[in-house]
């Protein structure tokens, strides 16, 4: 993709980011319709449809060559990442969304030919934008972030990580996850993927590390976090493939080694 299409395309993305997040806010208290879909956790609402049929239509009226992976269903049959790919999650953090209303967030990647160029990360009620275009660095409300620091002591890190690495799990042992808590400064858990993308990007969050998500959870924060420095893997520290559901280890490169050989690898079942 070259420059001019690129940053045509991230105008109007950024563009529609912040119109559909200002919809959702001027929304926030209407009755919603809540469904859910894998679990009775996994919740579903009118306005993640609705806000995912505003850019898929859009997004065809003015590339309809363009394919959408979404997570509510209106996107195309993806199988390959060529061409250009917008990867939508409408609002990151649904259950936030319903019970907290904030601490959700939209979530646009855009890849071209298996190349993230586009992340867009919109902390909808706190109105934050966390931004990037590959190379030209990642933002934070047009603010650029430094780069993550090389020097950073795993003992002084905050990670990201939810209740179910210190339960059983099929992963891996959790007295090897309940040791690295121990040995971390801190933990914290926000229940948005891309909220945590962006907070690792901005260094408030050292690492982010989880079980399963989809690419629509992670398409954008890759992008983000690459521009600072930062580095993502599956749990193992293998390559992500967005075309299927993966855990992810996200962070400051300075500590992943760590991570990887200390708990997660060590830990493997």
């Amino acid at each position: 993709m070259n420059r001019q299409d690129r940053d045509a395309i991230y105008g109007l993305a950024r563009e529609w980011v912040l119109e559909a997040g200002k919809a959702i806010r001027e929304r926030i208290n209407d009755p919603l319709t809540i469904d859910t879909k894998s679990d009775a956790n996994d919740l579903v609402t009118t306005m993640d449809k609705d806000t995912e049929y505003f850019f898929m239509n859009r997004i065809k009226s003015v590339y309809p060559d363009h394919s959408i992976i979404g997570e509510e269903g209106y996107g195309d049959e993806v199988t390959s990442l060529d061409g250009t790919v917008w990867i939508i999650d409408p609002i990151d953090g649904t259950m936030n969304f319903v019970h907290q209303k904030r601490n959700f967030a939209i979530s646009v990647g855009i890849y071209h030919d298996g190349v993230g160029e586009i992340g867009l990360i919109y902390d909808v009620m706190a109105d934050n934008l966390y931004s990037a275009q590959k190379g030209e660095g990642a933002f934070k409300n047009e603010i650029e972030l430094p780069p993550l620091s090389l020097k950073k002591n795993f003992h002084e890190s905050i990670l990201g990580v939810n209740h179910f690495w210190l339960c059983e799990n099929h992963l891996v042992d959790e007295e090897k996850m309940q040791e690295m808590v121990r040995t971390v400064r801190g933990t914290r858990s926000y229940g948005s993927a891309a909220i945590e993308f962006a907070f690792v990007a901005e260094g408030a969050l050292d690492g982010y590390m989880t079980m399963g998500l989809s690419a629509w959870d992670i398409a954008a924060g890759i992008i983000i976090v690459n521009e600072v420095g930062g580095v993502t893997t599956t749990s193992f520290g293998e390559p992500i493939n967005l075309l299927k559901k993966s855990s992810v280890l996200t962070c400051n490169p300075a500590i992943q080694e760590q991570i990887l050989h200390d708990y997660l690898r060590k830990g493997r079942k």
